[in-house]
């Protein structure tokens, strides 16, 4: 365990992990809430979606962990490959929570008040989530070609 723990990248993306779940748990939480108190029994559409992404993320952060463990690449090529997906992640259940609150609408992009911006944080999340995970399997599948 001290193995993993003497690496900068997978302890954030553990420590990310830990926080997207009690996020995760805390939405639902809200989601239960707001379930109770409707008549249909349902929750506002960026509760739920909240609420389901933290928690899958937070599983993501753990796979982005293991994998930025195994990966052969330096520590600062670990840890931004770590952070890039990481902080689209936090981004995305920050959004997904303040859509919540206002509940104005099922969909971020067709009610957009800055469609090109969405585009370009679209287009910047794809290249940091995708981008930063392939480094970290490229690391890890040249560690085990290397063995």
């Amino acid at each position: 365990m001290d193995v993993i723990l003497n690496q900068t990248a997978p302890i954030i993306a553990i420590s990310c992990a830990g926080v997207f779940f009690m996020t995760g748990l805390l939405t639902g939480v809200w989601k239960f809430s707001c379930m109770m108190k409707s008549k249909e029994f349902v929750a506002p559409y960026y509760v739920d979606i909240a609420h389901r992404s933290a928690l899958l993320y937070s599983y993501a952060a753990m796979l982005i962990a293991m994998f930025a463990y195994f990966s052969i690449f330096a520590e600062w090529v670990n840890i931004s490959a770590t952070i890039a997906p990481l902080l689209f992640f936090a981004i995305a259940i920050f959004n997904y929570i303040k859509l919540g609150i206002k509940n104005t609408t099922n969909n971020q992009l067709r009610d957009s008040e800055n469609p090109a911006a969405d585009k370009m944080i679209m287009g910047a999340l794809a290249v940091a989530e995708i981008g930063g995970f392939f480094i970290l399997l490229i690391g890890f599948f040249v560690r085990v070609l290397l063995l």
